[in-house]
């Protein structure tokens, strides 16, 4: 089978190997859709945390199932799986926190991913497709991030969101929180999405910081009152940092992004306010399973997102074009038919 390697920053090179045998409780999937994801571009170019070299990404995926003793699963079903492996012992794993295991390994980030022809995976972490193509069942797992991100921000109806960031992500976490009902103005610098946000979204206020003060358009749409949700999806230490100042009184910061330095903030501010900061990990089988209950629904249509696609055997010379913002890239789809 064939397969991509991250062997450094900037160098995927495509290499063949056998096609893995699933030990006793694995599971061999053929791989159908990988999603590109911010920690794919990260890790390309050298910035993602957690991170050692030569890695195989991928994490966002489809499969068929093709041999393995996992209950109710049978050759030719379309599955997916949630990435994140956990030990099961742990104090996170002992609380039901599986998303923020002590000794995690995560697809594609800790160990090696999905960006190859065949898996073999460990069975516990199945999904069934549930009547979902290969297209919807490849953002399943973006989605439950953003799941995950907005339900611990615990959004409700009277919550005013903001959402900084309008990536993948990024627009996960605005379809959830409008789900919860809340009010959401989102901030982006790149004005295609953000138009997306207002069209295909229906977004209730974009702000762009590039020709904009973020805080003083803000205070104007709430009246003063500032958000009383900010997530960020950017990973932009500058930006997370300048969130301290977005923050409603008794306001939730919830941070979903990553990045390698550090927060800083004025302490008098933020304990005035009472906020509460927080980090958002992963998800966890309820974001899986609400996502896909989602999907089926009909209240999130993942087809707005995919507006680039590229083979697996063309995916190294694409990939610089699937990452550049001037290509308005919104989800790109890597396919292996």
């Amino acid at each position: 089978m064939k397969y991509i390697v991250c062997e450094k920053p900037q160098e995927f090179l495509l290499k063949e190997t056998n096609i893995p045998e699933p030990k006793e409780g694995e599971v061999l999937l053929k791989i159908k859709r990988i999603g590109i994801c911010g920690t794919d571009i990260h890790a390309f170019g050298g910035t993602q945390p957690y991170f050692e070299y030569p890695r195989i990404l991928g994490h966002e995926l489809a499969a068929e199932y093709i041999k393995g003793n996992a209950e109710g699963f049978k050759p030719g079903d379309k599955v997916t799986f949630i990435p994140y492996f956990n030990c099961g012992k742990c104090v996170a794993c002992r609380n039901g926190l599986t998303n923020c295991c002590v000794n995690i390994k995560v697809f594609g980030v800790h160990i090696d991913g999905g960006m190859a022809e065949y898996v073999a995976i460990p069975e516990q972490y199945l999904l069934h497709g549930q009547g979902l193509d290969y297209d919807e069942l490849a953002l399943v797992e973006p989605l439950a991030i953003a799941a995950h991100g907005v339900r611990r921000a615990a959004v409700k109806a009277t919550d005013t969101v903001l959402v900084m960031g309008a990536g993948p992500i990024g627009i996960g976490l605005i379809q959830f929180a409008k789900i919860a009902g809340a009010k959401v103005i989102v901030m982006d610098i790149n004005d295609y999405r953000l138009n997306f946000c207002k069209t295909e979204l229906n977004a209730d206020e974009t702000i762009n910081p590039l020709n904009e003060d973020v805080a003083q358009r803000l205070a104007e749409i709430t009246n003063g009152d500032m958000a009383n949700v900010v997530i960020d999806a950017t990973g932009n230490q500058k930006v997370m940092n300048s969130a301290f100042n977005y923050i409603s009184h008794g306001g939730r910061f919830v941070l979903v992004g990553l990045q390698k330095g550090e927060l800083s903030f004025s302490h008098p501010d933020f304990h005035k306010r009472e906020s509460t900061l927080m980090s958002s990990r992963n998800a966890t089988i309820e974001d899986f399973e609400y996502v896909m209950k989602c999907l089926k629904e009909g209240k999130i249509d993942p087809k707005k997102y995919i507006t680039h696609r590229t083979s697996f055997s063309e995916m190294i010379t694409d990939f610089g074009k699937l990452i550049d913002p001037k290509n308005n890239v919104i989800k790109a789809l890597i396919e292996i038919e």
